[in-house]
C-alpha cells in the first residue's frame, strides 16, 4: 500500500528511510564512477603530453631567496633581447648579460670553478695562508680577487701596462697586490702570464729562503694541470701560492659547459640557430659551443675576433700568422687594439677544444667595435665593453652573410660593462672618431 510523505503536516511515510538510503546509494556509486572517469582522462592526456627538451631552470628569481654569499650571485643571468638590432635585422639577437655577475664579467664564472676545483683537490685551503697568482687583462684577475676575497685568499694579479685605469683601479680596492708589466709575446719571460707563473713559484721559495720552519714550508702550485711536479713534498702547509692559469686551465672549459651553455639552451627553450663569441683563453667559446653542439649539432658556433688577434686566421685558413711562420713564436708585441679581453696570438688548452666545433670567425675592426658600443649606448640603452660590442659586430655580419631575416635567433655573450673600458675607449672616439 503507498503511503505518502508530507513533511509540511509532520506525516512521513514508512518507506521514506528506505528510499533515501537508495537515493543516496545511488549518488554515491554514480559520483565514483564520474572521478575515475575523470582521473583516468587526465592521466590518458598525461601521458600523450610531450616529454620537455630540458630540465627546469635551477634558478627563476632571485627576488624571493636567500643566496650563500657573493658567490651565491654567479651565474644564472638574464637573456636580453637586442631590439634595435633584431627589429633592424628580423632576427633576434639575445645577448646573456654576464656584466650582471657580482664582479661585473663573464669571468666570474670560471674564477669560481678553477677555486672550487684547487679546493677539491687540496690545492688550497680558506683562510689559511694561501695566495692566489694570475695573469689577465683585468675582468679575470677582478673576478679572482672578488670570489678569494669571499673565501679567504689573498691574491696577486699581474696585468698589461696598457689595460684600461678602471679595471686596475677595481683590483686596487678588492685588496689584490697588483704588478704591470710591458705587453709582450708570450715567448717573452716578462709576458704578464709568465711573470704571474713566476712570482707563484717565488711566493714559495722566498719564504724558503728565510729559513721558515717545518710545518711552515709554503708549497707552489703553477696550475691544477702541473701540480704533481710542483707541490713541496710538506703536506700540512697552509701556506700556498697557486697559479690559476686560466689560459691552460680546462675548469674555464668546464665553467662554461656545465653552466652558461645548460643556461642558455633552457632560456630559449632550445631554439638556438647560432652562437657568437670572442676568445682571449678559448673558454667560452670552447665550452658553450660544445654543449649546444651536443644538444643540436646544427647549431654554427661563430668566432668574433679583433685586430691584432690571430685566431680569426686560424679558423679560416689553418694558421695564426703568415704561413711560413712558425705559431707561437714569433717574438713581437700584440698589435695594439682597443678591444680587451679576447684575441690572442696562440693556442691555449681551452682553445684548442674549440676549434674543432667552430664554424665560421668574423674579423671585427676597432672602428666597428666602438661604433656599435656607441650605437647600443644611444638605441638601446646598454653601455657594455668592448668585446661584447665586437661580438654583437659580428652577429651582424654572421646574419648579413648568410641572408637571415625570418626569427632566426642569434645568441652571444656581453661580457662586462662599459663602465671599464671608459678611459680606452673614451681615447678612441676622441683621437679617431672625431
Amino acid at each position: 500500500m503507498w503511503w505518502p510523505d508530507w513533511p509540511i503536516l509532520g506525516i512521513r511515510s514508512p518507506f521514506s528511510h528506505s528510499r533515501n538510503f537508495f537515493v543516496g546509494l545511488f549518488l554515491g556509486f554514480s559520483l565514483s564512477f564520474s572521478s575515475v572517469a575523470v582521473k583516468q582522462l587526465y592521466n590518458l592526456i598525461k601521458r600523450e603530453k610531450p616529454p620537455p627538451l630540458f630540465n627546469p631552470r635551477p634558478i627563476e628569481l632571485r627576488s624571493d631567496e636567500i643566496v650563500r654569499g657573493v658567490v651565491g650571485l654567479i651565474g644564472n643571468t638574464p637573456l636580453i633581447r637586442i631590439t634595435s638590432l633584431s627589429d633592424a635585422l628580423g632576427v633576434e639577437i639575445l645577448g646573456k648579460a654576464e656584466f650582471l655577475n657580482p664582479g661585473g664579467s663573464v669571468k666570474d664564472r670560471v674564477a669560481l670553478r678553477m677555486i672550487d676545483d684547487a679546493e677539491r683537490q687540496g690545492l688550497i685551503r680558506p683562510n689559511s695562508e694561501s695566495r692566489i697568482f694570475e695573469g689577465t687583462v683585468g675582468s679575470t684577475g677582478i673576478s679572482i680577487a672578488t670570489v678569494a676575497r669571499a673565501r679567504g685568499y689573498a691574491t696577486t694579479i699581474i696585468i698589461p701596462d696598457d689595460v684600461a685605469e678602471e679595471k686596475a683601479k677595481a683590483l686596487i680596492a678588492l685588496g689584490s697586490q697588483v704588478e704591470r708589466v710591458r705587453p709582450a709575446s708570450i715567448v717573452d719571460k716578462k709576458q704578464f702570464v709568465n711573470v704571474a707563473k713566476l712570482r707563484a713559484s717565488e711566493y714559495g721559495r722566498s719564504d724558503l729562503v728565510t729559513g721558515a720552519g717545518p710545518s711552515t714550508v709554503p708549497q707552489t702550485v703553477a696550475s691544477q694541470s702541473d701540480a704533481t711536479t710542483h707541490v713541496h713534498p710538506k703536506e700540512h702547509s697552509d701556506s700556498k701560492g697557486f697559479f690559476a692559469d686560466q689560459f691552460e686551465n680546462t675548469s674555464n672549459y668546464d665553467a662554461h659547459f656545465d653552466g652558461t651553455g645548460p643556461e642558455l639552451w633552457r632560456q630559449t627553450n632550445g631554439h638556438i640557430d647560432a652562437f657568437v663569441s670572442g676568445a682571449g683563453t678559448g673558454g667560452t667559446i670552447a665550452g658553450v659551443g660544445q654543449f649546444l653542439k651536443t644538444m643540436d649539432e646544427n647549431v654554427k658556433v661563430v668566432l668574433a675576433d679583433p685586430e691584432g688577434s690571430g685566431l680569426f686566421n686560424k679558423v679560416k685558413y689553418g694558421v695564426m700568422f703568415d704561413p711560413k711562420e712558425s705559431e707561437g713564436t714569433k717574438r713581437r708585441h700584440q698589435v695594439d687594439t682597443v678591444v680587451e679581453g679576447i684575441g690572442i696570438n696562440r693556442l691555449t688548452k681551452n682553445m684548442e677544444l674549440a676549434l674543432p666545433i667552430i664554424d665560421d670567425a668574423f674579423r671585427v675592426s676597432d672602428v666597428e667595435a666602438v661604433a656599435m658600443s656607441r650605437y647600443l649606448v644611444m638605441k638601446d640603452g646598454l653601455f657594455v665593453g668592448s668585446s661584447s660590442a665586437c661580438n654583437l659586430f659580428a652577429c651582424i655580419k654572421l646574419v648579413k652573410k648568410l641572408g637571415l631575416h625570418n626569427g632566426e635567433t642569434i645568441v652571444t655573450i656581453l661580457c662586462d660593462s662599459g663602465n671599464r673600458h671608459y678611459s680606452k675607449v673614451r681615447f678612441f672616439i676622441v683621437f679617431f672618431l672625431h
